[in-house]
């Protein structure tokens, strides 16, 4: 037989008759809008239920939680199993309902990563990315694969000897080339598919760097040596959700910034260049120009 579990919202409502009134004002507020309560500051939802903020902390704590960190990931979580479309949306909201959610899920989840992020851990992967001779950024699945792309792209640019590699075979061969000197890179928010696990193990044993991008205490956050841990609500419908989506793309954005200090003013001057050159050649504009390269003389004087 399944064990029932009562939802969060089901503990808060149970809890509150207990609890002393301040306390019982706070929980009066999250069940009046639970998802418009992820995306507010301690500082926001104190006003709203028109506490203290230490109430917020107390409230969180008498419930079970470390903090309110805590607690609102849980809340989160919660909204998003009990929601068949898109974490805390349902079939009957209406349009203005569905951006609300989805865009203060995704406000929320921001928030969320800059609490998470250690920066020295950031500087730790910049420098291993800023060093390395060679860098290979494994993945598995779409999702992944994309950000293994971007981070190449990225890498690429600002100099640094960069490849996305996403075929499990592919990536078995990267590890055993890599050596001291390279650094593989994994990007994977559910953190234990066997293949990029294989690889990654493989690569260590070969005395490159791993830097991990994953959920914090997966299998791959264990086998690496910098693990820059993301965590978001799970996803409703997808497995990596929108929210993840989000999360990875400013950690990759943070360490290019991060990067490009280390590599110091010329990696700066070469991006500049690399920009103007595209310009030149039509390729980052709106339209395309006539340049003067395309056309012999003649064709010139045709034109005129």
């Amino acid at each position: 037989m399944t064990e029932h579990h009562p939802s969060l919202l089901q503990r808060l409502q149970t809890a509150a008759p207990g609890l002393p009134r301040a306390q019982q004002q706070v929980i009066a507020a999250l069940l009046q809008d639970p998802e418009g309560a992820l995306s507010l500051s301690v500082d926001a939802l104190a006003r709203q239920a028109q506490v203290s903020m230490p109430t917020i902390m107390r409230t969180a704590r008498q419930l079970g939680f470390e903090g309110v960190r805590e607690f609102k990931l849980a809340l989160a979580q919660d909204l998003a199993r009990h929601a068949p479309v898109h974490s805390s949306v349902t079939m009957h909201d209406s349009t203005t309902d569905i951006v609300h959610k989805i865009l203060s899920g995704a406000a929320a989840s921001i928030t969320a990563l800059q609490q998470q992020l250690d920066p020295l851990i950031l500087e730790k992967a910049a420098k291993l990315l800023a060093s390395a001779e060679r860098i290979d950024c494994y993945s598995v699945g779409a999702t992944s694969a994309f950000m293994a792309s971007d981070l190449q792209g990225r890498l690429f640019r600002l100099g640094r000897h960069a490849h996305a590699v996403h075929d499990a075979h592919q990536q078995l061969i990267s590890a055993a080339t890599l050596g001291p000197s390279g650094v593989a890179v994994a990007i994977s928010h559910v953190g234990r598919m066997p293949f990029m696990l294989e690889a990654v193990g493989f690569a260590r044993s070969q005395g490159a760097k791993v830097i991990a991008i994953t959920q914090p205490d997966t299998a791959l956050a264990q086998m690496a040596d910098v693990v820059i841990g993301v965590s978001v609500p799970p996803d409703a419908v997808m497995r990596v959700g929108t929210e993840a989506y989000i999360a990875h793309l400013l950690v990759i954005e943070l360490l290019m910034v991060l990067v490009l200090q280390a590599l110091g003013p010329d990696a700066a001057r070469h991006l500049a260049q690399f920009k103007s050159v595209l310009q030149a050649h039509g390729q980052d504009v709106d339209q395309h120009p006539t340049v003067d390269w395309a056309w012999s003389s003649v064709e010139k004087d045709a034109q005129a």
